[in-house]
């Protein structure tokens, strides 16, 4: 199901457009295995490798689409060991000392502070933008826009995040508080970031309309992101700073860097000294958390009312039902009077659970984890 590494008719040219800053550089995490969408995504075959939204490009190279008209070839991806092979082929495009491949996975903070370093190496100027593989855009200009003006705010100084405009009370993200406004421009001072909450405070949250989810975009001058990390975490900034200076210590210093997500090692400190911008973003968004998530990202397959199929639709048959069929074995999948199902079918693995237990599949995934399927994982 991943999808083909070469471009297809009519898309946009890798490599075209003007960066939104001479120093401006996308930074793309391409990590997690993504359990929620087992058995689809594996750790060998992460959701963002996969096509998921039948668009004929793979998660990870919308993500180069949408980022390479700010920035040209000032790209860099980071991602596992296992997966630099199938990274390469889907972007051809990539510079191969822009790829920067983990030993072992140590959270979001290592692998963008390490791209980080790796930059302000390179340009004591650098500005980065993070932004995750795996994610949907709607709106791509309004989501460029909204990077242009983070990158402008970014140049003060501040970590800017891009806050997504909350279309529902969702406990599955975090939320970032918008404080006043930061000049003339849209960027606003982050009043706090918020864990994920349950649906009562969601509601409360967006009752007010001073919140927005935090879907862990972030934009920063690379010195200014390693210098605040020294401030609270030195060990792990020295690290990938070591690293950046002498790449061949890589499996020597890696394993010992600490394992923080980037919004606790940087992010919630620095906002409570008030160093954290946010540019509200209402391009339309989702992290293609789970199968729900995505048959709301897919139309109605053609004449089955009601049913979202990502694959052949012409290996589904329906009587009385409705749901998401992920077709992926080769084999025909039919259902019979059942409503609101998912069934993703593969070739060593079925699935079929009611829609509204779709975040429920990561428990299945922990069951092989504890068995050591790692066949199935």
């Amino acid at each position: 199901m991943s999808s083909p590494a070469t471009r297809p008719e009519g898309a946009a040219p890798t490599t075209s457009g003007t960066s939104a800053h001479e120093h401006f550089w996308a930074v793309i995490p391409a990590g997690g295995a993504g359990t929620r969408l087992w058995p689809l995504s594996r750790q060998r075959s992460p959701k963002f490798l996969h096509d998921l939204t039948g668009s004929g490009r793979s998660l990870l190279q919308a993500t180069w689409d949408r980022l390479t008209p700010l920035t040209g070839s000032q790209v860099l991806v980071v991602t596992g060991a296992a997966h630099v092979d199938a990274v390469r082929e889907q972007l051809p495009g990539l510079p191969a000392d822009q790829l920067l491949a983990e030993p072992s996975p140590r959270d979001s903070m290592a692998a963008i502070g390490w791209a980080a370093a790796v930059l302000e190496a390179r340009d004591p100027e650098a500005v980065l933008g993070s932004f995750a593989a795996d994610h949907v855009i709607g709106d791509e200009e309004a989501f460029r826009e909204c990077v242009t003006a983070a990158v402008a705010a970014a140049a003060d100084g501040h970590v800017v995040t891009i806050g997504i405009e909350p279309t529902h009370p969702a406990t599955g993200f975090g939320y970032i508080e918008l404080g006043e406004p930061l000049g003339a421009g849209p960027a606003h001072a982050v009043s706090q970031f918020v864990e994920k909450p349950d649906r009562e405070r969601a509601r409360t949250y967006l009752a007010t309309g001073r919140f927005r989810w935090n879907a862990g975009m972030f934009v920063v001058r690379a010195r200014v992101l390693l210098d605040l990390l020294a401030e609270w975490h030195p060990e792990l900034a020295a690290g990938l700073r070591a690293l950046a200076a002498d790449p061949t210590r890589l499996e020597q210093v890696w394993p010992g860097l600490e394992k923080i997500a980037i919004d606790h090692a940087v992010a919630e400190p620095a906002a409570a000294q008030g160093r954290v911008a946010v540019v509200p973003g209402g391009f339309g968004w989702d992290d293609v958390g789970d199968f729900a998530s995505l048959g709301s990202l897919l139309e109605d397959a053609v004449g089955m009312p009601g049913v979202q199929v990502l694959g052949d639709a012409s290996q589904v048959r329906l009587v009385d039902s409705t749901g998401v069929v992920v077709p992926a074995s080769g084999r025909l999948v039919a259902l019979v009077g059942v409503e609101d199902v998912v069934v993703v079918d593969t070739p060593d693995a079925l699935l079929v659970m009611s829609r509204e237990r779709a975040q429920d599949v990561k428990g299945v995934v922990e069951q092989l984890h504890v068995q050591r399927r790692t066949d199935l994982t």
